[in-house]
C-alpha cells in the first residue's frame, strides 16, 4: 500500500515541497522511480507492488507534477533541478540506492550517476540514452502545445491520454483508468463548474519552446557511469533509436526491448516487471 511523503528541497532562494509515495519496508534496499515529462509518481504503483516485498520503493512527483509544488519560474524546468531535488530525496533515504528513471526520469538518473561519490548502485533506463533526436524531442513539444486546458468529463482526459500515450504499450481498461486518477486535478471554469486538468504546470513545456529543438548529445557523460545498467527500449520508439540502444549495450549496458510499446514502455507488463526484479536483484 502506497504511503504519502515530502522532501523539501531548496532550489535559488525559496524551499519548495517534492511529493513521493513509498511502499515496502523502509529497512529493506531502496530503489528510486522517476517519471517522464509529463507523468507523476503513480505511473510505477504496478511495479512498486511487484518489487514491495524485496525493497523500499520511493516514487516522487517531480517538481511541477502531481503533488509537487509548482515552481515560480517556468525557465527552472529543466534537468539541472530535477536533479537538485532528488538528491535532497536521496539525502532523506539515507543510504544507497537503486534508479529506475523513465525517459526525463532516466536522464536525471544519468546525471546521479555520472557523478563521482553517488550513492546510486544500479541503474534502468527507460526508453532514454545519451542521445535524443530531435525529431522525437520536436514531437513531444508538439503534443504538449496542444494539449487541452479542460476537459468536461474523467472520460475525456482518459481519451486524451489513450491518444498521446498509445506508445505506452498495450495496457487495460484498469490501468488507463489509474493512469487518468492520477494525471487530472480539478480546476473550476467561470461558471464555478468543476472542469478536470492535466496534473501537471502548464509551464513545464516553456523550456523546450524557448528553443528550437535540436540533437541533445551527451555521449561523453555515459563512460562515467560504472554502476550495473539496465536498458529497457521500445520497439518502436522514436526516441531511443536502435544505434543509441545498441552502442549502450556494446559498453556493457544489459538490455529488453518491449515488443509493443514505442516511447515509451509503461512498465505495467509482468514480463517488463519481472525484467527489472531480477536486475535489481543481481549480486
Amino acid at each position: 500500500m502506497a504511503r504519502s511523503g515530502s522532501v523539501a528541497y531548496l532550489l535559488g532562494a525559496r524551499f519548495h515541497k517534492m511529493a513521493f509515495v513509498e511502499f515496502g519496508n523502509p529497512a529493506a534496499p531502496a530503489v528510486i522511480c522517476v517519471h517522464g515529462l509529463t507523468r507523476n509518481g503513480r505511473d510505477f504503483d504496478a511495479l512498486a507492488g511487484v518489487l514491495e516485498d524485496r525493497f523500499h520503493v520511493i516514487c516522487p512527483d517531480l517538481p511541477g507534477r502531481g503533488r509537487s509544488d509548482w515552481l515560480p519560474e517556468a525557465m527552472a524546468y529543466q534537468p539541472p533541478s530535477y536533479v537538485v531535488a532528488l538528491t535532497h530525496l536521496i539525502a532523506q533515504v539515507n543510504k544507497p540506492v537503486a534508479f529506475i528513471g523513465t525517459s526525463l526520469g532516466g536522464i536525471c538518473g544519468m546525471m546521479l550517476a555520472a557523478a563521482q561519490g553517488t550513492p546510486l548502485t544500479r541503474l534502468v533506463l527507460n526508453d532514454i540514452g545519451p542521445f535524443i533526436p530531435a525529431a522525437a524531442l520536436l514531437r513531444i513539444r508538439e503534443y504538449m502545445s496542444n494539449a487541452p486546458e479542460r476537459f468536461a468529463t474523467m472520460q475525456a482526459l482518459e481519451e486524451h491520454l489513450r491518444k498521446i500515450h498509445a506508445p505506452f504499450g498495450e495496457l487495460s481498461a484498469a490501468q488507463w483508468a489509474h493512469l487518468a486518477r492520477f494525471s487530472a486535478r480539478t480546476v473550476l471554469d467561470q461558471t464555478g463548474q468543476g472542469r478536470f486538468a492535466l496534473n501537471y504546470d502548464p509551464k513545464i513545456i516553456e523550456p523546450m519552446r524557448a528553443s528550437v529543438p535540436l540533437d541533445v548529445d551527451t555521449w561523453p557523460l555515459w563512460p562515467h557511469i560504472s554502476i550495473p545498467r539496465l536498458v529497457i527500449r521500445g520497439a518502436r520508439s522514436d526516441l531511443l533509436l536502435p544505434e543509441t540502444y545498441d552502442r549502450m549495450l556494446s559498453t556493457g549496458a544489459q538490455g529488453y526491448v518491449v515488443q509493443d510499446a514505442g516511447h515509451a514502455p509503461a512498465l505495467m507488463d509482468y514480463e517488463s516487471m519481472a525484467r527489472i526484479k531480477a536486475f535489481l536483484l543481481e549480486g
